[in-house]
């Protein structure tokens, strides 16, 4: 049953109600209101009247208002949806308000919604006439107002009955019900007038600036120490920071029976020497040797003495090596050369490394460069380009940089890859880029234009078409073809098909699709 057929039937079950109560001396509702009030209901949004939608900033409302008739009770579904999440309001307060000049203000309270998402005040107006509708909502701790234009208050039922209906307009909008929307991840988005900039498409890849990351290699071949705050991938370090310590690899030395044969040749060499010397004296005492040959003696021993010497310090370093692991005299220690956060760690606490080995690589995360690959046939639009904004996949937001950020443009055709690079400075103080990912970029090559624009996430492609769901009614949208123009960020220019101010479905726009598929599924047999 249609809306002007719900219509008719509940007025003239208001005039058969209005004569029941004559006849009844005016005792309650006769049984047949009863059953129509309760048919209407089944039906969903209550019979004909006056449909409003309205937003605030807070909520969105939608309520069908029946005819409404002195003395008789009118039990509208007003339909509120909390924003920015769309969501149904689960708790709050609706008060309904009738002025007009001449006739005092008449308010209905209805605390909480009957079911999630829906209001049901009980209007029994006592003044007819022209009315002013308003309806406020409010909702944890904040008050929204919703106007709701003016609606005839008819004197009696049979007034009421005899009022000509207001045609249901025939269209072919889809029927999309609050109750499914409220069931989904649902939103609606102005059209708006932005200023939109000319761009073209690129791709590119984050990496350190040239001046923003730095090397910590092997200054000598050697073992890193070992020890509890070895340095860690994602450290934060500060230029002159101590990251670990080198132990120089001992030269020319063997084993640790090699080092002990060593001293205790070294040591017997020693005391011949001192043999020698000794009895080089006695016959230099005699006068049977001349005295150059004491002194060749003495040279002799002082020389035993120096290898003897150098033997037990190169045990005693081998011996701190093994037991402290390399604390000892000739340890290097390796020193951040800049602040950022380390990226890259390639060795292990312990481990012997060779002179040269990369060790530590460092960035400053702060600002990092875009390299956006620009193809050839674009090469000619860097001239003065504007800035770029991109997307990083896994990100829920997109990145700006302006002209002042762009740092150079290559002047070189990569022979393989057909592109020519575009440097442009990227902030990332909340450090939520990472170096070496990819980018889907656009390079802005222009001054920005004011044109209509919706989220690009409210663009449908149907058949090779790009489609938007327009919203006409509370729960009614349209199938619009639209002409699209610039993509600037998250928002499409469009040059046809809606204009500013509509509302299109921005999030849930596939499933408004699916609806206008089966509209009788989609619109019909929703009790409330």
């Amino acid at each position: 049953m249609n809306r002007l057929a719900f219509r008719s039937v509940w007025l003239v079950t208001l005039a058969a109600a209005a004569c029941h109560h004559d006849h009844d001396g005016g005792h309650g509702h006769g049984q047949e209101e009863e059953e129509a009030h309760d048919d209407a209901h089944g039906h969903g949004h209550g019979p004909g009247g006056t449909a409003v939608t309205h937003f605030t900033e807070g909520t969105e409302l939608f309520v069908e208002f029946p005819p409404l008739v002195v003395g008789h009770d009118a039990e509208p579904a007003a339909h509120v949806t909390t924003l920015p999440d769309w969501r149904a309001a689960t708790t709050g307060t609706m008060t309904v308000t009738l002025s007009s000049t001449g006739a005092p203000a008449e308010e209905f309270t209805v605390t909480d919604p009957a079911v999630p998402g829906i209001f049901r005040p009980v209007i029994q107006p006592v003044h007819a006439g022209n009315r002013t509708v308003e309806i406020r909502v409010a909702i944890g701790g904040s008050e929204y107002i919703h106007p709701c234009g003016e609606l005839m208050v008819y004197p009696d039922a049979a007034t009421a009955a005899a009022a000509p209906a207001t045609p249901e307009p025939q269209t072919e909008d889809i029927s999309f019900l609050k109750e499914q929307a409220w069931k989904i991840d649902f939103a609606l988005s102005e059209v708006e007038t932005r200023a939109v900039r000319p761009s073209f498409e690129s791709y590119g890849t984050l990496r350190a600036r040239s001046d923003g990351e730095a090397h910590v290699t092997a200054p000598v071949s050697g073992r890193l120490v070992a020890g509890a705050a070895f340095p860690r991938i994602g450290l934060e370090v500060k230029a002159g920071q101590v990251l670990s310590v080198l132990t120089p690899r001992l030269a020319d030395v063997g084993d640790a029976a090699a080092l002990s044969q060593a001293v205790a040749e070294a040591g017997i060499a020693v005391r011949k020497a001192a043999q020698a010397r000794k009895r080089l004296e006695g016959l230099l005492t005699s006068g049977a040797i001349p005295e150059r040959r004491v002194i060749d003696g003495r040279y002799a021993e002082e020389q035993a003495r120096q290898t003897l010497a150098t033997a037990q310090r190169r045990q005693g370093q081998a011996r701190r090596f093994n037991s402290t692991g390399g604390s000892g005299a000739g340890a290097v220690s390796l020193r951040a050369p800049m602040s950022g956060t380390l990226v890259a760690v390639n060795s292990a606490p312990g481990a012997f490394v060779e002179e040269g080995a990369h060790l530590f690589r460092i960035v400053d995360l702060a600002r990092l460069w875009l390299e956006v690959h620009v193809v050839e046939t674009h090469a000619a639009l860097l001239d003065n380009p504007q800035g770029v904004w991109f997307e990083v996949d896994g990100m829920p937001k997109s990145f700006q940089a302006g002209p002042d950020a762009v740092v150079a443009a290559g002047g070189e055709l990569d022979a393989h890859s057909r592109t020519v690079p575009l440097l442009v400075e990227v902030d990332n103080t909340d450090r939520k880029l990472r170096v070496g990912m990819f980018a889907d970029v656009r390079v802005i090559t222009g001054e920005p234009s004011e044109q209509p624009t919706v989220p690009i996430s409210a663009v449908v492609w149907e058949a090779g078409l790009p489609v938007v769901y327009a919203q006409t009614g509370g729960e009614s949208f349209a199938r619009r073809v639209v002409r699209l123009g610039q993509r600037d960020g998250r928002h499409m220019a469009v040059r046809s098909g809606v204009s500013a101010g509509e509302r299109v479905v921005s999030t849930g726009a596939y499933a408004v699709r699916l609806a206008g598929f089966e509209p009788a599924v989609a619109g019909h047999g929703h009790p409330h």
